[in-house]
């Protein structure tokens, strides 16, 4: 069992909801990350997602984009991200990380070192699972393959105009979880229609059996705790983006870990 499932499952033991904050590696400073991400486990996160830096981010919205321009200035790319997952496990073996991109980093990855490195080289580092935003189901199953034969997690977006084909596509493939865009359009985006959030999982949850979190539009313990309350996992990133990325250095990590406790507090709040 992987450590994502490991843990969504003593949540829902529990009777909490998971907490997963989204950071892009090496924004807003390019050595911050691991203090960064051990001050969101702090703070209450459960697993980490951990955005790779692109140039061209279809999915992300201005504050990310801005976020993934920045930290590509500082050379930031994949190998440099899983030298700050292998930082953080040096003091934290517990809690999951989920790297969070593109296809292309992952494939310009595997031109330098060789065929099926980055699986090899990701659960080398610690880390957990994978989201690549543009490698739909149909086209990536033996990348998923070899990923779960590293014991590492693939995770799928799903949205509101996901048909039941896709849906049934992805719960064939999928582990860990299932990332619910709750919004058409780019990350940050929109207003949170929580009414269509809950009224859309049941559906989600005839195809797939993994839990299901949801996120772009969750930006405050109101709004984590309305989607908490149907959702199995609540993600928040542009929210985070926004709040880190004027400070100081010494102030990044308190900044998060303060937020975070903010929406711990509130899910925790929605136990039976």
């Amino acid at each position: 069992m992987s450590r994502i499932e490991t843990t969504l499952q003593q949540l829902k033991a529990q009777g909490r909801k998971a907490l997963i904050p989204y950071v892009t590696a090496g924004f807003p400073y390019a050595d911050v990350t691991p203090e960064l991400m051990h001050a969101m486990v702090q703070g209450g996160a459960d697993i980490i997602e951990l955005g790779v830096p692109f140039s061209d981010p279809m999915a992300d919205g201005p504050v990310i984009q801005k976020a993934g321009e920045k930290a590509l200035t500082f050379g930031i790319g994949m190998t440099q991200v899983l030298d700050m997952v292998r930082a953080f496990r040096q003091t934290d073996a517990t809690t999951p990380v989920v790297l969070m991109g593109y296809a292309n980093p992952v494939e310009r990855y595997e031109l330098k070192h060789g065929a099926n490195t980055f699986a090899r080289d990701a659960a080398a580092a610690g880390v957990d699972g994978v989201l690549i935003v543009d490698y739909p189901p149909e086209e990536c199953e033996a990348f998923a393959a070899t990923l779960k034969a590293h014991g590492l997690d693939l995770i799928f977006l799903l949205a509101p105009t996901s048909t039941d084909e896709r849906m049934a596509q992805v719960g064939r493939i999928a582990s860990g979880y299932v990332y619910y865009v709750s919004l058409k359009g780019v990350t940050g985006a929109g207003h949170l229609d929580t009414d269509a959030v809950e009224a859309m999982l049941p559906r989600i949850r005839r195809h797939v059996n993994t839990p299901v979190g949801v996120g772009f539009g969750i930006r405050d313990a109101a709004t984590a705790c309305a989607v908490g309350k149907s959702a199995d996992a609540v993600v928040i990133g542009t929210r985070l983006i926004q709040l880190i990325e004027q400070e100081p250095r010494e102030r990044v990590a308190p900044v998060a870990s303060g937020f975070l406790a903010g929406i711990r507090q509130a899910l925790d709040g929605l136990r039976a």
